[in-house]
Order: structure tokens, then C-alpha cells, then sequence
């Protein structure tokens, strides 16, 4: 999984936002906003990883068992892929 090309991060104030940039501008009008933890995976899957290589930075990074790092990535990446921010 990778995030598609034309998508920023930028910290603003106290918020984590992401905004289309060039030709994704063109079909996704908006900003998202993400926590920490957002901030987080977002950053993983630019460089492109997948859901097992995912899982494994969140339970090496965080204190989190592995049923809830596996379902808070599912939700977050389904979110994503709703979006169309994927590729």
C-alpha cells in the first residue's frame, strides 16, 4: 500500500493536515485532518509497506496490543481507500 502522489502533510498549528496538491487537487476538494496516530501511518505508507509491515512498526512503536493495532490500521486504511488516497 502506498498513498497516492499529490497529497501533503503539513502541521499546522496543533493539526496534522493532509491536502491535495497538483493534479490531485483537480478531483478531491478538501483537507483531512489527522491525530497523532493518523499522523503516524499516514507517514509509514508514503514510502509504501504493507498491513503486515504496518502492524509490526505499530507494536514495535507503540504500547498497543496487536488486535487493537490491527483493527485501528483496518479502519484507518478502509477510510483511505474510501477517500480514493490509495494506490
Amino acid at each position: 500500500m502506498k498513498i497516492k502522489k499529490g497529497f501533503i502533510l503539513r502541521k499546522v498549528g496543533e493539526q496534522n493536515v493532509v491536502v491535495a496538491v497538483g493534479e490531485a487537487s483537480r478531483s478531491f476538494n478538501g483537507i483531512i485532518r489527522l491525530n497523532d496516530s493518523g499522523r503516524y501511518l499516514w507517514e509509514k505508507l508514503q514510502g509504501g509497506i504493507t498491513e503486515q509491515e504496518l502492524l509490526q512498526a505499530m507494536l514495535n512503536d507503540f504500547d498497543i496490543d496487536e488486535s487493537t493495532a490491527r483493527s485501528d490500521i483496518a479502519a484507518f486504511v478502509a477510510k483511505l481507500k474510501e477517500a480514493g488516497l490509495l494506490e
